[in-house]
């Protein structure tokens, strides 16, 4: 289990980082183009699943107060993409540390943003990250389009293999 998620975990940091690659070619204006998705413009959704892999990881990290970020649009772009990166790098190192199967069973106990308490193991917390990052990144590809890109990335799971081999 441990290295099918570390091997997901790099895979997640990739095609992130190609998705960031991709916006950061954009100007101020595309990337807060209005369009009709689960958030209004790239920004945001990019802010989302920042926030989310961001929360997520100081949850597994046992953060008393983890912190939403999820919501601040006062921040520059490049620096939510790079502290995104930094998140995604972070998650790597945290499965790479966990010593056997048996610690990414553990089960994590955390508050959601409405004080409401659960509990998951670890392991289902990681697939759970990785899951919610690959949904938002086809909306990404999708407004891309829409804010005139041209060179869109694949991130398909297999181009991250094939590059490895």
């Amino acid at each position: 289990m441990k290295e099918l998620l570390l091997q997901y975990a790099q895979y997640n940091k990739w095609a992130n980082k190609l998705i960031i690659d991709a916006m950061l070619g954009l100007g101020d204006g595309d990337v807060d183009k209005e369009v009709n998705s689960s958030f209004p413009t790239l920004r945001r959704t990019v802010l989302h699943t920042w926030g989310a892999e961001s929360i997520w990881l100081q949850r597994l990290q046992l953060a008393e107060h983890p912190v939403w970020h999820g919501e601040d649009v006062a921040l520059l772009f490049d620096d939510v993409c790079n502290r995104w990166q930094s998140d995604s790098e972070a998650i790597i190192r945290f499965v790479a540390q966990q010593y056997d199967d048996r610690a990414l069973a553990h089960i994590v106990e955390f508050y959601d943003r409405q004080k409401t308490t659960h509990k998951m193991p670890v392991y289902q917390v990681l697939h759970h990250v990785f899951n919610h990052a690959t949904y938002h990144r086809g909306q990404m590809v999708t407004m891309l389009r829409q804010a005139g890109a041209t060179k869109i990335p694949g991130t398909d799971f297999v181009g991250f293999v094939r590059l490895a081999s």
